[in-house]
């Protein structure tokens, strides 16, 4: 069943990727690194990082997208729920560095305040740099959340009907300077 959606997944993902204008930022090892963005102008509510950056409504920031349907068929052979999670933090932390070195090659560098990104796997990203935000807005959750439902029983083996409705949509939130700071030593 997994492989059948992952199937038709992988065939409906370039149409998905052209549609929302995705960029790839690079390559790593001969692999398109795993995130793909685009530019995005903040709509929440102002909130404080902990470094001191304030982001605000309209502010820029780099959206950034996991290509989940290449992390669920690299990890699809992969039982155990612990080594799958381990899997996707390290294509995850090797994909940073690019990620930085992204923007900083970007025309609109001097714009982006920062990354953002929505999910409901979030285990592990306080170590690699993110903050993590909660939407408000309980239409645009429930609206996340059945939108990325999908992938997140895909990526469990075995879940509850509980732990599915207790997942809620999480905003992974980072600076740019912290992501400078983080993944390119400046």
């Amino acid at each position: 069943m997994r492989f059948s959606i992952i199937s038709l997944w992988m065939f409906i993902d370039p149409f998905y990727h052209l549609i929302r204008r995705l960029k790839y930022i690079g390559f790593i090892q001969n692999k398109k690194a795993i995130f793909r963005v685009k530019l995005t102008k903040y709509k929440g509510k102002t909130f404080l990082l902990a470094d001191g950056t304030e982001i605000k409504k309209n502010d820029c920031l780099l959206k950034i997208h996991l290509h989940n349907v290449r992390v669920l068929k690299e990890v699809m052979s992969i039982s155990h729920p612990v080594q799958r999670t381990r899997m996707i933090y390290k294509m995850v932390e090797q994909s940073m560095p690019l990620l930085a070195k992204f923007i900083e090659s970007h025309q609109r560098k001097e714009e982006i305040k920062g990354i953002i990104g929505i999910t409901m796997l979030n285990k592990g990203v306080k170590k690699l740099g993110f903050e993590l935000m909660y939407p408000e807005n309980r239409y645009y959750i429930h609206f996340k959340r059945l939108t990325q439902t999908p992938i997140f029983l895909i990526s469990h083996s075995t879940l509850s009907m509980k732990k599915i409705k207790n997942q809620r949509p999480t905003y992974l939130v980072m600076s740019k300077e912290k992501l400078f700071e983080k993944y390119l030593g400046a």
